[in-house]
């Protein structure tokens, strides 16, 4: 998207949690993602809110990168570094991407994705992961869009299947 005459283009970069303004971001716009049908409908509850940013500031393999449109966050991607044991290198789990309705349909996800990917590639990761709830056809289109396709060995077994077992 261009940006309008005197409009600032959207500003992408990796989130520092220990700047207040950065973690203000952050968990607005994850609780405006799981207040949304698309991440749950259930606001996050406050000690989330409150812990999240210096949980991930405590995990190094943890990074984010924050959209804004002028003064205002408008876009969220949290990364979790993993490994891959088949390649011995590591690899990059996109577990959180955050675009607020007033923002959608105008790339941000895709300057967003840019930037992980970039920083990914500095980390030495061998591919991207992400998990995507198969009804949400707007986000599964972005992701193809980004290049992302479902994961398989060999067709004769199928594709990947997310699953999780609660603790």
């Amino acid at each position: 998207m261009t940006a309008a005459a005197g409009a600032q283009p959207i500003e992408v970069f990796i989130a520092d949690y220990r700047n207040a303004a950065h973690a203000t971001a952050l968990v607005g716009l994850l609780d405006a993602y799981a207040g949304d049908p698309a991440g749950g409908g259930t606001p996050l509850d406050p000690a989330v809110l409150a812990g999240l940013p210096s949980a991930l500031a405590a995990r190094p393999q943890a990074f984010s990168v924050l959209a804004f449109d002028g003064g205002q966050p408008v876009g969220l991607i949290n990364c979790i570094e993993g490994f891959s044991t088949f390649a011995c290198k590591p690899l990059v789990n996109v577990h959180d991407v955050v675009v607020l309705p007033s923002h959608r349909g105008q790339r941000v996800a895709q300057k967003m994705f840019s930037l992980v990917e970039e920083e990914a590639r500095r980390r030495g990761a061998c591919k991207l992961t992400l998990e995507v709830l198969s009804g949400n056809a707007p986000a599964l289109r972005a992701y193809e869009r980004e290049g992302f396709a479902g994961y398989q060995l060999d067709p004769a077994f199928g594709t990947a299947v997310f699953l999780q077992k609660r603790l």
